[in-house]
């Protein structure tokens, strides 16, 4: 009788749910406040977990969020719409401030200046003109992909729809945000439930005359492609901005040092609540471009800009349980299940106690009054325990020396550069022998920057393994799509849906192909480095014969530590079953060709000693860019042996021996063609 009243309460939830979330994303029209919808989501989380039986394909945990609009059509960005690495502290700032220094091989004296940019809460949109004509108007969309909403952007008195100034590009891509501001939000209040969402939704109406209606802003700051494009720096480009009719930010600033950066800081936060639209944060920017070039991205980031978010929003609760969760290279997470409280707008009960040595340093028990703090997008976290608080019968907390899941020992790696053990624990069970560490390396697989299978999410993967669909990778290719059809929530036109999302991914690229495979220590950045050395999966399936692996040792950037764990990796016979499996079923494309025409073509480099005025990643970057190979051992394999100050005497000596051309910096800028 109980389960039959808890799956009432939950469906009923469900029903709820569903209406909301209609009228949140796809009407953009909610009609209750963000934090009670973001209670009612985690109400029905809560009971999943509380109750393993509870499921449904329109839980919130299914849930993908924003889609984008059957409306549109879609169209690629020529330039990636970047996200921006976050900043919450001045240690933040610094450490910033530091990787950019040492990236342009800079003392700490050398004067940054940079842009500071308050950051405006709206919608993210990119603006392309063509010979002084707006043309074509595109919606963030993934970053790489956006929705064509072009007449709906010109309906925005802020974007010129043509260019008079002569000074104008022959083409280029002005980026920006389109929002609302709050005085105007008051006469839509009935319509929307905030700002953000009234500007998401005008942008998203079938009809251009509907958005109109609504009195959109635009403020520009950035732009992707350009051709013709004559500034120097963020600021020239802003000054410009403003003389071919964009607006810009009133609040923007240039300033340099990192304290001039908190003061301003300090100094816009205090006026938000005097502001007519929402900022969350400072986007500052290197402002010289010739350094951004030179800075480069990393990841999905570039290296010259960081969001500084305002101050964190906190919350007093009582720690319920600490639970333990096994993440997909066996590391073990404590998780303190916490009283719901609102912090910011959003319903919390889960903060993340990061690892063994965190529980211990803090004498984080279960019981506790603590301080939960969330900071911007970060998971939340337990910051500090009120000892006045604690109970009298009070214990501490007993990390387990056993898997939870599988029961294996759990161990604690040496770390060869600390000379310490690692403050993660982890499961000493390799591969998919553990059931914890299997669903996780499954939900690693169908991921984003992986596999990424539209309709595959997280609870799936949970839902198929406890029905016995899927055990391993491959698995997902032979799925049982009949009995699919029959369990619950499930009909013949989502399982159609899903057959087509995971068909479609039968064909990967090499890189995201390595990455899906979870192996520890290969994030994206270094499975990139092995596709572009060991070019295909032929190739890179042969390091089952150890003899292989020699071909590693020569990938600059891949060290010790990434060798070791994909030697682990083909050590373990059940990786070895799913890679031959995998290669049956899945057409993996070989890695790209570099361009193989620079003025370094064919070449291999190494760099031994400091460089003047460049430091070795951007040495690397200009080697790569000019169609030349970095390897990182002496070799028959190298042509040139590049010295900066101070070099290593044992690599001359063998570069020597094996009579490889030895250079100087000023020497390899000749190659080149540029003078030091």
């Amino acid at each position: 009788m109980e389960k039959k009243k808890i799956k009432k309460i939950y469906q009923e939830k469900i029903k709820i749910f569903k209406h909301h979330n209609f009228l949140y994303f796809e009407k953009n029209k909610p009609i209750i406040p963000d934090g009670d919808f973001d209670k009612l989501k985690n109400e029905i989380i809560e009971l999943e977990k509380s109750h393993k039986y509870l499921k449904d394909k329109d839980s919130p945990s299914n849930s993908v969020g924003f889609k984008p609009s059957k409306n549109f059509k879609k169209a690629t960005h020529k330039v990636p719409m970047l996200s921006l690495a976050n900043a919450f502290t001045q240690e933040d700032l610094v450490n910033f401030e530091k990787k950019i220094l040492n990236y342009l091989d800079k003392d700490v004296g050398f004067k940054i200046e940079y842009s500071a940019e308050p950051k405006i809460d709206g919608i993210s949109a990119s603006l392309i003109y063509k010979n002084k004509e707006f043309v074509t108007g595109l919606s963030r969309g993934d970053g790489k992909e956006g929705e064509d909403i072009t007449e709906n952007l010109k309906t925005i008195k802020d974007i010129p729809h043509k260019i008079k100034s002569k000074n104008f590009p022959q083409e280029i891509d002005i980026r920006g945000e389109v929002f609302i501001q709050n005085s105007d939000f008051k006469k839509l209040a009935n319509k929307f439930a905030n700002p953000r969402n009234a500007a998401s939704g005008s942008l998203r109406q079938k009809d251009p005359t509907e958005t109109k209606k609504i009195p959109l802003k635009f403020i520009a700051y950035t732009f992707g492609y350009e051709k013709g494009l004559k500034a120097l720096s963020q600021n020239d480009y802003l000054i410009k901005l403003k003389e071919w009719g964009f607006k810009t930010n009133p609040l923007n600033k240039t300033i340099s040092k990192v304290e001039n950066l908190m003061k301003n800081y300090f100094e816009i936060e205090k006026k938000r609540d005097q502001l007519d639209f929402d900022i969350d944060g400072i986007v500052y920017k290197v402002n010289d471009f010739s350094l951004q070039k030179r800075l480069g991205n990393v990841a999905n980031a570039p290296r010259w800009a960081v969001a500084h978010k305002f101050s964190a929003n906190s919350g007093i609760s009582i720690i319920e349980n600490i639970e333990i969760q096994v993440g997909r290279t066996g590391a073990l997470t404590p998780v303190a299940k916490i009283k719901p409280i609102n912090i910011g707008g959003v319903v919390v009960s889960n903060a993340t106690l990061h690892n063994e040595e965190e529980i211990t340093r803090k004498d984080i028990r279960i019981g506790d009054t603590v301080v939960v703090e969330r900071a911007g997008d970060v998971i939340p976290r337990v910051i500090s325990v009120d000892l006045k608080k604690r109970q009298k019968d009070s214990k501490k907390f007993e990390f387990p020396i056993n898997c939870p899941s599988c029961g294996s020992k759990t161990i604690k790696d040496f770390n060869l550069t600390t000379k310490k053990e690692d403050a993660v624990r982890r499961c000493s069970n390799e591969g998919y022998n553990c059931e914890k560490v299997a669903i996780e390396k499954i939900k690693h697989f169908v991921s984003k920057d992986a596999f990424n299978i539209e309709g595959f999410g997280k609870k799936i993967v949970e839902n198929f393994w406890n029905l016995k669909l899927i055990k391993l990778p491959q698995d997902i290719f032979n799925l049982d799509y009949s009995k699919i059809e029959n369990l619950d929530g499930w009909g013949k036109q989502s399982v159609a849906n899903l057959r087509y999302s995971i068909n479609l991914k039968k064909k990967i690229t090499f890189e995201r192909f390595i990455f899906a495979l979870g192996i520890r220590h290969i994030g994206l950045e270094n499975a990139k480095l092995i596709s572009k050395n060991l070019k295909s999966l032929k190739n890179f399936l042969s390091l089952s014969n150890k003899k292989n692996f020699n071909e590693l040792l020569n990938i600059d950037g891949i060290g010790e530590t990434q060798i070791n764990s994909i030697k682990n990796f083909f050590l373990n016979n059940t990786n070895i079953k799913v890679l031959n499996k995998l290669e049956k079923i899945l057409t993996v494309e070989d890695a790209k060709i570099q361009k193989t025409d620079g003025l370094l073509s064919n070449k291999t480099f190494m760099l031994t000693g400091k460089l003047e005025g460049i430091s070795r990643a951007e040495a690397k970057s200009l080697i790569e860019e000019n169609s030349g190979s970095i390897i990182s051992n002496v070799s028959s394999k190298l042509d040139y042996l590049i010295i900066g100050k101070k070099p290593t005497k044992r690599k001359i000596d063998t570069a020597k021996e094996l009579k490889i051309k030895i250079i100087t910096q000023k020497e390899w800028f000749n190659m080149l063609k540029k003078t030091s």
